[in-house]
């Protein structure tokens, strides 16, 4: 994990402490209510604890994505295996396309992709053809600046979107109520929500109690060496 890919300039991760945080991260999905299933390391792929972004999980069916860092591409196979004690249907992002499931926030029957450095226009295609025969829609959102969409927004359920940075005025989420994310704390962009209690990552007060004052029960929970690798708290699971 400490060899995994960074833009921040936070320093390496210190592995224990990681290891610590990963249990509380699991232990406050557990009090929300959920069944886990804790993959086994797999010390090939220093990213594969951010297994989001290789796999997305609708109501319907997965999808088996192509990660856009090339250094990702081996964790599809053990995915995919992991998902068919799941799901009767699994689909495939096929190359040219690339897509990282980071990209792309659900909204009730609806799927924003995000088109960055690691989702390309290809993959995003692919990805919507494969929502629209199972019922399911979708819009791309080109991003200019963050790794992932979901760096930048979380739907917190009940027309409520936590958003920061250059989503703040895109058009695609007018219709949403704002909570919006000071700049100071655009990592707390990527908040989770489970089953009515949303997931703060520690360090930003400001978005917390905005979320709270929205009537949200929140934890909060030090994921510090996560965020040294560019990860947030929806990077660190599938949710089904």
């Amino acid at each position: 994990m400490i060899d995994g890919l960074t833009s921040a300039s936070l320093g390496k991760p210190d592995f224990n402490l990681a290891i610590e945080q990963h249990a509380g991260y699991v232990e406050a999905l557990r009090s929300c209510g959920l069944e886990i299933e804790v993959l086994d390391p797999d010390p090939r792929f220093p990213d594969s604890t951010f297994v989001e972004d290789v796999a997305l999980c609708t109501p319907a069916c997965a999808i088996v994505t192509n990660p856009g860092a090339p250094s990702r591409n081996g964790e599809k196979k053990a995915i995919g295996k992991v998902l068919k004690s799941f799901y009767r249907h699994i689909e495939i992002i096929e190359s040219p396309g690339t897509l990282d499931a980071g990209d792309v926030m659900m909204a009730g029957n609806h799927f924003y992709i995000g088109i960055s450095g690691r989702t390309n226009e290809e993959g995003a295609a692919q990805l919507s053809v494969i929502l629209e025969r199972y019922g399911m829609s979708s819009s791309h959102i080109p991003l200019h600046r963050m790794l992932h969409l979901k760096s930048g927004c979380s739907y917190l359920e009940n027309n409520n979107l936590l958003v920061a940075a250059e989503l703040l005025t895109h058009p695609a989420f007018e219709a949403y109520h704002h909570i919006k994310v000071d700049p100071a704390e655009e990592y707390a962009a990527n908040s989770l929500w489970i089953n009515g209690t949303v997931l703060v990552p520690a360090g930003f007060p400001n978005t917390r109690n905005k979320i709270e004052g929205e009537g949200y029960r929140t934890i909060t929970l030090d994921v510090s060496e996560f965020q040294k690798l560019d990860g947030g708290l929806s990077c660190l699971s599938l949710r089904f």
